[in-house]
């Protein structure tokens, strides 16, 4: 009788125990302030290659904008009313992502050939529920060059995919690919013509690995079409030799390829010292013994 009741004020004092930290929990959570997340995303597409949606995740938090980890977004197709959930993307460590959208077959437009794109953030115990959408065109560019007079020339032309119609004063950046930053060729804006084309002459004296040079002809985040990028290869630079001391011993090489003076001169010196250690104990020592 006695074991039975210890054991029921026992029951009694964890369930009492359980449901007070069960509303201490939730009194915690209601008084915790979630931030607002804020989406950031813009639509690049490659000729012959892949379309992509690069988002950014950031907040304000103690009055300082955060890129913000780890966040699960969902990123779906939105059609009229329609709403069709195209995959999951996740934010890296400086809070961006990359969605590729392989082929825009994959995905529907309106009636009207605008293609719209909803990335949103279902909350969690730090971020409040949130949502961007953006919507674009499809826009073709062709480029080539073209030699007249000794002088070469990137014509390029800029179409809407839908109607095929040209899209007139709209800005072409036409550049060089380089190691760190792009090379732009003739002006910074570059507006089509009633043809939707631009023709813009390429200096001479570019170099190039082996005489090689890759141009881009961009259209640089439009309100309508986004970015919209060709790539085109010719051999029209100035050859240069392509150094490489990956295999040589520099003072800029790996671990492995260090110069051999760096080697020899401080293992001689760490040698010679140790030298003048054991031959100064072995002195003592026969000090020590006479």
């Amino acid at each position: 009788m006695k074991n039975s009741m210890v054991f029921r004020l026992g029951f009694l004092v964890l369930t009492y125990l359980f449901l007070v930290n069960a509303e201490l929990n939730t009194v915690w959570a209601q008084g915790v302030k979630k931030n607002k997340l804020r989406i950031s995303a813009d639509y690049v597409k490659i000729m012959d290659g892949d379309n992509y949606v690069n988002i950014k995740a950031s907040a304000r938090i103690e009055k300082k904008n955060v890129r913000v980890a780890n966040i699960e977004l969902s990123i779906s197709n939105i059609v009229g009313e329609e709403v069709m959930e195209l995959g999951r993307t996740t934010t890296d460590m400086d809070g961006v992502t990359k969605y590729v959208i392989h082929s825009l077959e994959t995905i529907r437009p309106d009636s009207t050939g605008v293609f719209t794109i909803l990335i949103s953030f279902e909350g969690n115990d730090l971020y409040k529920k949130t949502s961007k959408d953006i919507s674009f065109k499809d826009a073709l560019i062709h480029a080539n060059i073209v030699t007249k007079d000794s002088v070469n020339y990137m014509n390029a032309r800029l179409l809407d995919a839908d109607t095929g119609t040209p899209i007139q004063n709209e800005s072409l950046i036409v550049q060089v690919e380089r190691l760190f930053k792009p090379f732009i060729i003739g002006e910074d804006f570059n507006y089509t013509d009633e043809n939707g084309s631009i023709h813009v002459p390429i200096e001479d004296n570019i170099p190039g690995v082996d005489g090689n040079l890759t141009f881009e002809v961009v259209l640089n985040d439009n309100d309508d079409y986004g970015t919209v990028k060709t790539i085109v290869e010719a051999p029209i630079g100035v050859p240069v030799v392509y150094e490489s001391t990956f295999d040589k011993r520099t003072m800029w090489s790996p671990r492995s390829k260090t110069p051999l003076f760096l080697l020899i001169f401080p293992n001689l010196i760490t040698f010679g010292m140790w030298g003048f250690i054991v031959y100064f104990i072995f002195n003592l020592f026969k000090i020590a013994r006479s």
